[in-house]
């Protein structure tokens, strides 16, 4: 398998490859490249709506100009558990990180989620974050502010007081719930806009339309989160084949998690 940067003549195959609607896992295997480096060269560049392989080659080449010739400070690689690979996690951290922003999530807030989601405690400090993702505790501390206001994040205090910072199984179910509360904030304004331009014109019939529109969605939304709720709580059923962790000096082992 081919490994360095895509070649020009990559990035072009990839353009025809979404031309023609082909998914990234068939691009892939047609450059014999894995998945996820297709869809990060994606996403990275435009998303598959607007990816342009020249464009795409050129950003690249400007983003090596950029770097320092010193040694990269990067995500520090942890020893991993469960038998995974340790180079296949920082990939996909990568992948989960760049498709967050294309969704429209800023790049620091992006790699602090991302970092949390893929920890099996599915909590970190502070300083664990900055070490684990090289950067600065004020970017650490503004991504967090970000994501709990999105109600992707909670805090809350440890047994030595040092302040963690949480995902877990309803980071989702926050996140939707707070997106419906954002629509139906618009949808608040909207109304108004039709008082104030009248029902009876182009502009507030147009408003008024947009405001239905969004209370529907705003209700279906939290309707739909409400009723799937409990999906985040169902603990699949451990696999035969599945790969366990050692306990460790201490620790007990793993106990099942179906409920009776």
């Amino acid at each position: 398998m081919p490994g360095g940067r895509l070649t020009q003549q990559e990035r072009q195959q990839i353009a025809l490859g979404l031309a023609d609607g082909l998914a990234y896992a068939e691009i892939a295997r047609r450059l014999d490249r894995p998945t996820s480096t297709v869809t990060r060269e994606v996403m990275r560049n435009g998303g598959p709506t607007s990816y342009r392989a020249d464009l795409a080659h050129r950003a690249t080449e400007r983003r090596t100009q950029r770097r320092r010739p010193t040694a990269p400070r990067g995500p520090e690689v942890l020893p991993q558990a469960y038998g995974r690979d340790a180079d296949a996690v920082r990939e996909y951290q990568e992948v989960f990180t760049t498709v967050m922003m294309a969704s429209g999530m800023p790049t620091m807030m992006s790699r602090v989620l991302a970092c949390l989601v893929i920890t099996d405690t599915g909590s970190l400090t502070a300083a664990e974050l900055v070490q684990r993702l090289q950067v600065s505790p004020a970017s650490v501390s503004k991504a967090i502010t970000f994501l709990e206001g999105q109600g992707m994040v909670r805090r809350e205090r440890d047994e030595r007081r040092r302040e963690r910072y949480v995902v877990d199984d309803d980071i989702m179910y926050r996140s939707m719930m707070a997106s419906a509360q954002a629509i139906a904030h618009i949808v608040g304004i909207a109304q108004q806009g039709v008082g104030v331009l009248g029902p009876g014109t182009p502009a507030g019939a147009r408003l008024e339309n947009i405001a239905r529109f969004l209370d529907f969605v705003s209700e279906s939304t939290a309707r739909a989160a409400e009723q799937a709720r409990a999906v985040l709580h169902t603990k699949p059923e451990p696999s035969a084949s599945a790969p366990e962790e050692e306990a460790g000096p201490g620790q007990a082992p793993a106990m099942s998690t179906k409920r009776e």
